[in-house]
């Protein structure tokens, strides 16, 4: 075999072996790419299920009840009752303190309410919840809702309730997410305004329950504001049967026939401690 011929297949063989070695590498990048999508991809799924559990346990979810205000009742104590405990009805309210529909309820039906609260011949349940803030965006709702349930905390719960809804901006403006605007209401209700209540406001202390109360709302199979149950059955915002002032009192009169007016009211006792990083937050707030 001629010098070339023999030249010529070792460089043949060369070229094999190089072919065989970029084979062999190219093989090894992408196993070491499928392995490396792989984790990524494990870590991707394992942090949306973190995030997925971590929404679900926020606002009150994570299986411990929130922090609820003074004489709250209730499964989880989501509730805050109004007038005689021992009334023989009582009128559930799920209310939103920036929804139009809410205050015009208010508007139409409050005297009526208050009397029959105040006679002993009906208490109210109140739950607080914040639709409008997930429909329209803002906080207004959260925000308003907080500083309610601290006023529950002075045992001014209905006083400031009437006086958020005679103040009711319109629900596009948001302004109930101004604490400042808030605590500028609570004002007109003698006695409510103190350290506690201000701090109570300016940390959201309550924030957690609201949006509890809220998701128990989701659970409700109720979807609007307000919605309003005497005794259990719901009695408003039905066209074919318009709800009246005259007809509510008509109705809880035939429930109660027969029965005794309740004379024993809550008793809340006015919260005035402050924690020093309460103290703090409120007097860097105001």
């Amino acid at each position: 075999m001629s010098e070339k011929n023999r030249e010529g297949k070792r460089t043949a063989r060369e070229r094999l072996q190089e072919q065989r070695e970029m084979d062999k590498a190219r093989q090894k990048r992408k196993r070491g790419l499928i392995v490396g999508g792989s984790v990524v991809a494990v870590l991707a799924i394992a942090a949306v299920i973190g995030m997925v559990v971590a929404n679900n346990n926020s606002g009150g979810g994570s299986g411990t009840p929130a922090a609820a205000p003074v004489g709250a009742t209730g499964t989880n104590k989501l509730v805050i009752p109004t007038g005689a405990t021992d009334a023989p009805s009582t009128l559930t309210v799920y209310e939103d303190f920036r929804c139009p529909a809410c205050g015009q309820f208010e508007k139409t039906y409050r005297d009526t309410i208050h009397s029959l609260q105040d006679s002993g011949q009906m208490k109210v349940d109140y739950h607080i919840v914040r639709i409008i803030d997930t429909n329209l965006g803002g906080t207004g709702s959260l925000i308003a809702g907080n500083a309610a349930a601290c006023a529950q905390d002075q045992n001014k719960f209905r006083d400031f309730h009437d006086v958020l809804y005679e103040n009711q901006p319109p629900e596009t403006s948001d302004k109930f997410a101004q604490k400042p605007y808030l605590l500028q209401l609570a004002a007109k209700v003698p006695g409510l305004t103190n350290p506690a209540f201000t701090a109570c406001v300016n940390n959201g202390t309550y924030d957690a329950w609201i949006k509890a109360a809220n998701a128990d709302f989701g659970k409700s199979g109720y979807n609007s504001t307000p919605t309003v149950l005497l005794n259990g059955k719901s009695i408003y915002a039905d066209p074919k049967n318009p709800l009246t002032p005259d007809k509510l009192k008509q109705m809880v009169a035939a429930a109660n026939k027969g029965k005794k007016a309740g004379t024993a009211t809550p008793t809340v006792t006015p919260s005035t401690s402050v924690s020093p990083s309460a103290s703090a937050s409120a007097s860097a707030s105001g």
